[in-house]
């Protein structure tokens, strides 16, 4: 024996049929959260925490598995999740079901380095497709958005409150987005732009939902109260009692040094023979905390907010001169109010100028929510950072809800880059589908029969829809598939007929409404067909790595 004895090895068609059923289990855990008929999962983690959602990435992040294939597999969905933000539940479905499909072939002896060929072969001709499918959308066409964002929610748990959604995420995007010509300083805006200037050649766009949209999640009210600020908000209250809550037009000045006596780097020892040496010590440290408060006080803003901390003497002179101070604010929320106000953000007193001053705030207030309180920075003339208040009954609802938000406003980012859409409810599938069957009569040799199996798997996707709506699944499924060969034979450039989602019913997709981005489509696509290849290709699975000695 050349390995060790407590060693497994499995190889060849062994393992690669033992991949290939992990494949399916992992695809079939999330099967039903496909669509918006979909079931939510429950998931109890070690520590007695729960969740209930029925996003694949975050069920497949919270299920702790074993077999090394099946967490590559919840990987894609991790992928998917960053690259794109939605598709997360089609691209373990779809690679589940390459698997299955591959599983005949390995037992008619195709090597597995055919099949793989096979299939990439017919990962370019469904590219192909979709680019004929793909319909280009102006992102400043308010209905067609909103219909690509209802597609998007409608299968989450918040579609109860669709408009609201909608309105929200798309309402944050489009504040926080600005475009990047190569002539300007990236300082651009969305909405002033020329439909000329709206070519994507002109300019790249930057959308920075992690940074600049940030959620708030506060407990109680209802749902329907959330919305999206003109501005940002933080949990924070004023340093001192008899600051100002309420200023129209403020002038907000952001600093990152404290206002405080400056402490030695290292220990100090002081050694004092004179009583007055004493007295001269305690006055040189008030001087010191009152000069930085006169440097401040003499560009006369009204909110002063610092990263670090506020000494109580820094609070009296700046209360005495009728100045609000805040401290201790996060890095990144600073820099959501530096967007907000036009302000920039100083780091030593002595260097404020005028032009450091926000000015673009219209009313700073502080609010009382539940039993904390809020400053709110808003009515901003032109915010490029916003907040986004969400309300509801409970923790797991905010959370459920905070997840599908952050799902909208992804899709609505990638459309933003790339403003083509696809027809959604299977369509896309169903049209790619028949395509490659057709390509691959033309093709001979071996190759044809991994290239027909992608064909097949694409059908995934409109009978899981159909599965969930609980109609004939077989009967539907095989009526659409007549729509589209007919239209593919008549030489049409694009069928839309899909499944609606709700009713089972066969519809056109442009007349419905049903869209999804085409950035989405394409790297679910691409992401299933080379993930499940590398799959394919092992062919040999050892465990029990050596031990430390």
């Amino acid at each position: 024996m050349v390995l060790n004895q407590n060693t497994q090895r499995q190889v060849g068609r062994q393992a690669q049929l033992s991949n290939i059923s992990a494949g399916r289990a992992v695809s079939d855990i999330i099967r039903t959260t496909l669509g918006p008929r979909s079931m939510l999962k429950m998931l109890l983690d070690p520590m007695g925490g729960v969740v209930i959602t029925n996003d694949g990435n975050c069920i497949l992040r919270e299920v702790d598995v074993s077999h090394p294939t099946a967490k590559s597999m919840i990987e894609l969905s991790r992928a998917q999740d960053e690259e794109v933000g939605d598709g997360t539940t089609s691209v373990i479905i779809l690679a589940g079901e390459m698997l299955i499909l591959s599983e005949p072939l390995i037992k008619d002896n195709i090597h597995p380095t055919i099949i793989v060929q096979g299939y990439n072969r017919a990962l370019q001709e469904a590219l192909i497709i979709c680019e004929r499918q793909a319909v280009v959308v102006d992102i400043n066409d308010k209905e067609r958005m909103n219909s690509l964002v209802q597609s998007c929610i409608g299968t989450k748990f918040s579609s109860r409150w669709n408009d609201k959604m909608v309105e929200m995420a798309l309402q944050a995007v489009m504040t926080i987005a600005r475009q990047q010509s190569p002539a300007s300083n990236g300082n651009g805006s969305i909405g002033t732009s020329s439909p000329s200037a709206l070519k994507p050649s002109n300019f790249k766009m930057e959308v920075d939902i992690k940074r600049y949209a940030k959620v708030e999640k506060i407990p109680g009210g209802e749902i329907s109260d959330s919305h999206v600020l003109k501005g940002v908000m933080f949990n924070k209250d004023t340093t001192h009692s008899k600051m100002r809550r309420r200023i129209e037009n403020p002038r907000v000045l952001l600093l990152d040094c404290p206002l405080e006596y400056k402490k030695g780097e290292s220990q100090t020892n002081v050694e004092i023979t004179n009583t007055d040496d004493w007295n001269t010590m305690l006055r040189m440290e008030e001087e010191y905390v009152e000069n930085m408060c006169m440097e401040i006080i003499a560009f006369q803003p009204d909110v002063v907010i610092t990263e670090k901390g506020v000494s109580d003497l820094a609070q009296h002179y700046l209360a005495k001169a009728n100045v609000t101070a805040f401290r201790r604010l996060r890095k990144t929320d600073n820099n959501r109010v530096a967007r907000a106000t036009g302000a920039t953000i100083v780091s030593r007193t002595d260097e404020i100028q005028e032009s450091d001053i926000g000015t673009d705030c219209g009313l700073y207030e502080m609010r009382k929510i539940g039993d904390e309180w809020f400053c709110f920075i808003e009515k901003c003339e032109d915010p490029k950072a916003c907040s986004i208040i969400l309300r509801g009954g409970s923790k797991d609802v905010l959370n459920e809800i905070e997840r599908n938000l952050h799902d909208a406003m992804e899709v609505i980012r990638n459309v933003v880059y790339d403003p083509k859409l696809l027809p959604g409810g299977g369509a896309t599938e169903m049209a790619v589908s028949i395509g490659l069957r057709r390509a691959a009569l033309k093709m001979g040799g071996v190759q044809q029969r991994p290239f027909l199996a992608v064909g097949e798997a694409m059908e995934v996707i409109p009978r899981t829809l159909a599965m969930n709506c609980g109609v004939s699944v077989i009967r539907t499924v095989t009526q659409l598939r007549a729509k589209h060969a007919a239209s593919h034979d008549e030489g049409q450039k694009a069928c839309s007929w899909g499944i609606n989602g709700i009713s089972g019913d066969l519809v056109q997709m442009d007349e419905l409404g049903i869209w999804e981005p085409f950035s989405v489509k394409v790297q679910t696509i691409k992401t299933a067909i080379e993930s499940a290849c590398m799959i394919l290709r092992i062919d040999d699975i050892v465990s029990g790595s050596k031990r430390g000695k």
